[in-house]
């Protein structure tokens, strides 16, 4: 027998592969090993599903089963979208989900759509894009979620925009239907939910306008946006979704472990990462650097910002370069750093390399890649991507970027408060670094600020306790736990 290493997470009987029963049992574990090892590198979660999120996520399993590609049900649903009919109404209906930007922008807006499918007791079908099979496992048993290529709208969603003929917008605006509460009679229609929609594809967030479509067999869905906190301020969805999640601030958390599972060859950049580097080290810190600044990095401008952070903090400790530190703690950190620049790592390892800390600790840094400028359509970019999210989502303690989805999709999986850094103004950093911030869910970048009753502006982020002004954004919207609710 080989020496047994003790740093590896051993298979204990009491690790719960299924996650509190999130997930199905009855996989082919080879197919997929991260869906039940994940929890092997986690911490427990302090969020447990409620059993009816549970019995609800079963039932939309059966749903899928029975209505997912090539079914008989799909494909006679698919003869009104050929034919162009909308026969009598159909057992199953769908929502179709374009693959759109960047990877971090996918992974939120997917997890929005398939909350939005199980509000409305649709099947969710993703379109694979160029990587999405390459980079995800197949969330649910027996019958794929990827769209068939062979899907006849396919070769249009590229050209879906406001102006196409079925852009629920646009039909708003040419439509007799306008504001009464008639359903429409259309064999699909399309939702643009992209940063740039105007005032009336957001209606899709009123009440009645989600009657409207309740009937519409095939609704295909274009977004960048998070968009699930405004799900939560349609009257129709609230009891529902407070049914679904006991904690609003675990949407992503409980929704991402469900459905996203790093295929075979990203499972395995993430576990050899994890164990060269971070299974030894007694505390994982992440920092996760986006600058949308112009220009090549690093800026001295964040590299301070970040260090301010870290030690007001007391994220790490200071560096002495009085004198040497004698007594050496046996503590060690471990600080994985993401950033397209390899810049800020090179400065902060050799800060710490060229001084010793003041407490003793030893502190390494590692970073997995620096691909200098976003690729978001290179296939091992984004698996390289999707692997240092997840790394980051194993540490203990996290650090962020304000605005970056990449940090948002980290910060959720691992049911992490991180410490964001607020957005430096004319290559300035903030006299205050950063904050930690109110709940780990995803920020919503774009989203309407409208009265559907009232039919006029208002705030948004001031209906409800529960959906506030993002930290990092202050037009943005976050779902957040009323501490005196819990």
């Amino acid at each position: 027998v080989g020496p047994v290493d003790d740093d590896a997470p051993s298979i204990e009987v009491r690790k719960d592969k299924l996650l509190g029963g999130l997930l199905a049992a009855g996989f082919d574990e080879t197919s997929c090993v991260s869906r039940y090892q994940s929890v092997l590198y986690r911490k427990e979660s302090q969020h447990k599903p409620s059993p009816y999120l549970i019995s609800r996520l079963r039932s939309y399993e059966a749903l899928h089963k029975r209505c997912g590609p090539y079914t008989e049900s799909y494909n006679k649903t698919l003869e009104k979208l050929k034919t162009g009919h909308h026969l009598e109404s159909t057992d199953c209906n769908y929502l179709v989900w374009i693959s759109f930007s960047g990877l971090g922008n996918r992974i939120l807006t997917l997890a929005s759509a398939f909350l939005y499918a199980l509000l409305t007791n649709r099947v969710l079908l993703v379109d694979p894009g160029i990587d999405m099979v390459d980079l995800f496992c197949e969330p649910f048993p027996e019958v794929s979620w990827f769209l068939p290529l062979d899907f006849p709208l396919k070769n249009q969603f590229s050209s879906f925009d406001q102006k196409s003929p079925h852009c629920y917008g646009r039909m708003l605006k040419n439509s007799s239907f306008a504001n009464s509460s008639k359903s429409i009679s259309a064999p699909f229609v399309y939702l643009h939910l992209v940063h740039d929609y105007d005032d009336q594809d957001k209606l899709f967030f009123c009440d009645e306008d989600q009657t409207s479509l309740r009937e519409v067999p095939w609704l295909i869905m274009k977004t960048d946006n998070y968009f699930v906190p405004s799900l939560f301020l349609i009257p129709t969805f609230e009891q529902e979704l407070s049914n679904l999640f006991l904690r609003k601030e675990a949407v992503f958390h409980l929704l991402g472990r469900y459905i996203f599972h790093p295929t075979n060859p990203v499972w395995g950049l993430i576990t050899r990462y994890y164990q060269a580097y971070l299974a030894k080290a007694d505390e994982r810190i992440g920092i996760q650097i986006r600058v949308f600044d112009t220009g090549t990095g690093p800026f001295q401008h964040v590299l301070d910002q970040i260090i301010a952070c870290t030690l007001k903090e007391n994220l790490l400790p200071d560096i002495s370069t009085e004198k040497p530190i004698i007594n050496q703690s046996q503590k060690s950190k471990a600080v994985l750093v993401t950033s397209l620049s390899g810049g800020y790592f090179e400065r902060l390892r050799d800060m710490y390399w060229e001084h010793p800390t003041v407490t003793g600790e030893v502190i390494g840094f590692y970073q997995p890649s620096h691909e200098e400028y976003q690729q978001t359509e290179k296939q091992f970019h984004n698996r390289k991507a999707w692997a240092e999210m997840y790394l980051l989502s194993l540490t203990d303690v996290l650090i962020t970027s304000s605005w970056s989805t990449f940090g948002y999709v980290a910060q959720s999986l691992g049911g992490l408060k991180p410490w964001i850094l607020y957005k430096p103004e004319n290559r300035t950093a903030p006299d205050t670094p950063c904050g930690r911030v109110m709940s780990m869910e995803p920020c919503f970048h774009a989203p309407p600020f409208y009265d559907c009753k009232a039919k006029r502006g208002i705030d948004t982020g001031a209906v409800v306790p529960h959906v506030r002004h993002c930290e990092d954004m202050s037009w943005g919207l976050k779902l957040v736990d009323n501490e005196s609710e819990l």
